[in-house]
Order: structure tokens, then C-alpha cells, then sequence
């Protein structure tokens, strides 16, 4: 592999990690709906301030979110918005794959329960 193949998988994969915690996830789909201050993000998340700013520097380092300091108060934003269009399609796949679980335990289920009357 090209190493600047490996550089662009590696990048990717750097946004990948960042998207990795549900706090996070809870974040990003907070700033799609528009940019908010850090005090709202708390409040929201329900945890302490230092906490809030560790995720919200692993998601501006993976180049997620930008922020902006007016005054006291430090503002996030998504920095690319159709970042959500991938945050919709993981959702149908989560989706799917309940669907598919559910068919798989309520078919196992009737088979399983066919057996026993025979």
C-alpha cells in the first residue's frame, strides 16, 4: 500500500475514533441542529466541565467541530455538516440489524417452539 494511501486510511480512521463514544455521538448530533456554547453542551451531557472539554478537544482534533471564543463563552459547530448524512445511515444500520435480530429470535422462537409439539 501507497503510504499516502495509508496517510488518508489513517486519517479516516482518526475521525472513526473520535465518533467512537456516545458522548461524543451525543455532540455531534446536539451541534447539527446549530452551534452552541460549552455551557449548553453540559448541561445537556450532564457531566462536569473538564470532562466535556476533553471531548470536545478529540472532536476538534479530528477536525469534527470548530470553536469560537466570544467574551467569556467558547462556541461549537460542526465544521462540516454532512458529517451527519453518515450519522444517518449508521443509524439504519443500527435499525437493520435490530430488525434482523428480532427476526432471527421470533423465527427461532416458533421453530424452536414447533419442535416441542411434535
Amino acid at each position: 500500500m501507497k503510504s499516502s494511501n495509508m496517510l488518508m486510511l489513517e486519517s479516516k480512521a482518526q475521525i472513526f475514533k473520535a465518533l467512537g463514544h456516545p458522548t461524543r455521538m451525543w455532540m455531534v448530533e446536539r451541534l447539527a441542529g446549530g452551534e452552541c456554547c460549552v455551557c449548553e453542551i453540559v448541561d445537556g451531557v450532564g457531566a462536569d466541565f473538564s470532562t466535556i472539554s476533553k471531548h470536545l478537544a478529540v472532536l476538534k482534533q479530528a477536525g469534527i467541530v470548530a470553536d469560537e471564543k466570544r467574551g467569556k463563552q467558547v462556541f461549537y459547530r460542526l465544521k462540516c455538516p454532512c458529517i451527519m448524512d453518515f450519522v444517518h445511515c449508521i443509524e439504519n444500520v443500527v435499525i437493520n440489524g435490530a430488525e434482523e435480530q428480532h427476526q432471527v429470535l421470533c423465527c427461532g422462537l416458533e421453530e424452536g417452539k414447533n419442535e416441542l409439539e411434535r
